[in-house]
């Protein structure tokens, strides 16, 4: 027997759905709300010309409770407040059907862990930024389980909490052993902190330690590539947009108050940058699933980032101007370009897994005219990404090769030679990371469908479009005004080199190539939108006509006549790359009289996690269960055991006293 609907039952059915498609746009109302009240401070903190200061009394355990923002930390909290109300409106179309705690959840997380990297570029004491450092932490553990019901995202879940505290530590141990010499735990007396080398040294390379492994150094960067596919696109455009900065800008603040850096940081700093860029572009080449190499992406950018921070860190310990700005100038330049474009790529992708429900390359294609407007959008971050012009990308990767390359032909000896090395390292990882980006734009948007999903794909819904195109604007601009982002950024690289950016520019003599620079991109950007309008024109007005093309005599081509991800890039990934990066190939021939079928199995893990930190904690695992078997069973002998820790304990601390 069916129930009859009363009108009335309509009425409320259709309010109580408004109501929920109102409620929807909460959190990115919000958020929205908060980065427009917030970002004209953040201008003019990155100015200079006001800063924030907030000084409470706490206790005397922690310390007070102070809070700032100065150029620094205003040029990194930017991005923040720009990608956070897009990742959020992104998200509430992204996650339309979803109802319920889960949702709730993420929302809470969401706003926890935007809080949390707030802070952390708020900070003014260790104890807060360690205590905010741990709050984005586990925010975005949470994020990443979203979909806890996969094994795979809870792997990757865990291998990111477990990275970022083994990071923590490090940290731990460097604010510690800076505030024994300060004599306190506040940024200022840091900052006037006398320093013995050997003190500045540990802590140098504690912090590289904990930082590096949030900014995904190699090869401390084994986490992006499990987290980034794991988490939903919009986290994850956060993440590598945002969150692996919050390690680059801890470095940053940490060089602040070590004064006399040595020259040689500088170079670990680079050599760390060139394996990582090397190393992320010859694995992105070779990954077959979608967000997975936009992940190795990010570890090759955070490489790039990490040359030009070596470059400036090495000219400012040697007194060498024009490459300590050059290379600064670059490093900030090429941080605010990364989160634009890897924050555009990671939502196209996003839109890509919401329409075809996978990210593997080999199951997409064609999905040019299923998805013409998310196409274009990865198209333009692909160009962006590989440092073509007009994009933004272009910009901050010439002003690195331009910095190497003065820094060659100004330094004399070894560092000359390092320097002109470095212009060929990027050169190289540059040509790596286009081919990845040409093999991941043809596998999945041209030729045939793979899938039955893919055939059917669409464009999403309009609330996950706008902030793209907003993201794909970014990716422009600064292209084609990149004297006045220069500028802007000048107060946050004069703090971090105590070095002045006007005359070190001036000395430099780049202002006319600046300026030439966006008039060439304005031009090209101009030149393309003219042909494409005339082509269309065009088109419009002569008869279209549709005929067979030669097939190179396969009259119906099908899907498996097409490149795979991993044949496209063979050559490199199998045959020209270090043995170390190459996947695992394991054949089975055709044997014997009356053969079974062939069979060949390519398995390609993150080589540093499957041949160096499984194994290792593996064993470690294997020696901690023989020691808690020494502790089992005896009082006797463990109450020995807990002696010797305490005189262990006691020992340490007199020596620290």
């Amino acid at each position: 027997m069916r129930r009859r609907e009363e009108p009335g039952n309509q009425k409320s059915v259709s309010l109580t759905s408004e109501f929920r498609s109102l409620a929807d746009w909460w959190p990115p109302i919000a958020f929205t709300a908060a980065a427009i009240a917030t970002i004209p401070v953040a201008f003019r903190a990155l100015a200079g010309t006001e800063q924030f200061h907030l000084h409470l009394p706490w206790d005397r355990v922690h310390g007070d409770f102070v809070l700032g923002l100065d150029p620094l930390s205003a040029f990194f909290l930017l991005p923040i407040l720009v990608l956070a109300p897009l990742c959020a409106a992104y998200a509430s179309a992204y996650f339309r059907a979803e109802r319920g705690p889960r949702l709730q959840l993420f929302w809470s997380a969401f706003a926890i862990f935007i809080a949390g990297m707030v802070l952390v570029l708020l900070a003014r004491t260790a104890v807060i930024f360690l205590a905010a450092w741990e709050i984005m932490s586990i925010a975005a553990f949470f994020l990443t389980a979203f979909d806890d019901h996969k094994p795979e995202t809870r792997r990757a879940a865990w291998v990111f909490l477990v990275a970022s505290h083994a990071g923590v530590a490090f940290l731990i141990a460097a604010f510690l052993l800076l505030g024994r010499y300060a004599g306190g735990l506040d940024f200022e007396t840091f900052a006037r902190a006398s320093l013995p080398p050997t003190g500045a040294t540990a802590i140098f390379l504690l912090a590289l330690a904990g930082f590096g492994a949030k900014a995904g150094f190699v090869p401390l960067h084994f986490w992006l590539p499990e987290a980034h596919p794991a988490a939903p696109s919009p986290v994850s455009a956060l993440m590598s947009g945002v969150m692996i900065k919050m390690g680059l800008y801890g470095l940053m603040r940490m060089l602040t108050f070590l004064d006399s850096p040595a020259s040689w940081w500088g170079l670990i700093v680079a050599a760390l940058g060139v394996g990582s860029a090397l190393v992320g572009a010859t694995l992105a080449s070779g990954e077959v699933t979608l967000k997975r190499a936009l992940a190795y992406s990010s570890i090759e950018n955070m490489g790039l980032i990490g040359i030009a921070l070596g470059l400036g860190l090495w000219g400012k310990a040697t007194g060498n101007t024009i490459p300590a700005v050059l290379g600064a100038s670059a490093a900030l330049l090429h941080v605010w370009n990364h989160a634009a474009m890897k924050g555009l790529l990671f939502l196209a992708a996003g839109a890509v897994v919401h329409a075809t429900h996978t990210g593997e390359l080999d199951q997409l294609g064609g999905l040019m005219k299923r998805m013409p407007h998310t196409s274009r959008a990865v198209m333009l971050g692909a160009v962006a990404i590989c440092g073509l012009p007009p994009f933004a990308g272009f910009v901050s990767e010439w002003l690195i090769l331009v910095a190497l390359a003065k820094t060659g032909l100004l330094a004399t000896n070894g560092a000359s030679l390092a320097a002109l090395l470095a212009v060929g390292f990027v050169a190289l990882s540059s040509g790596i990371i286009a081919l990845a980006f040409v093999r991941l734009v043809g596998i999945s948007l041209l030729g045939l469908p793979r899938s039955q999903a893919a055939a059917k794909a669409h464009d999403p819904a309009w609330g996950m479009r706008v902030p793209v195109a907003i993201l794909a604007a970014f990716c422009v601009l600064p292209a084609l005004a990149p004297r006045v982002v220069l500028s802007t950024l000048a107060p946050a690289v004069e703090q971090l080199q105590a070095l002045g950016w006007a005359e070190a520019w001036d000395e430099a003599g780049l202002d006319s190539a600046v300026g030439i620079l966006g008039a060439m991109n304005g031009a090209l950007i101009a030149s393309v939108a003219a042909a494409a309008l005339g082509l269309r024109w065009i088109m419009a007005r002569r008869p279209l006509t549709r005929r067979a093309t030669w097939g190179c005599g396969y009259p119906r081509p099908t899907p498996r006549m097409q490149y795979t991800a991993r044949s496209f890039s063979e050559m490199l990934g199998e045959r020209i790359a270090p043995r170390f990066l190459r996947p695992r190939v394991s054949t089975r021939g055709v044997e014997g009289w009356f053969p079974t079928a062939a069979k060949m199995e390519i398995d390609a893990p993150d080589p540093f996690t499957a041949r160096i930190y499984e194994p290792l904690l593996t064993h470690a695992g294997a020696w901690l269960a023989r020691v808690q078997s020494l502790l089992q069973g005896d009082a006797r002998r463990s109450l020995v055991y807990l002696l010797a820790a305490l005189v262990a304990a006691f020992a340490w601390l007199g020596f620290l006293t």
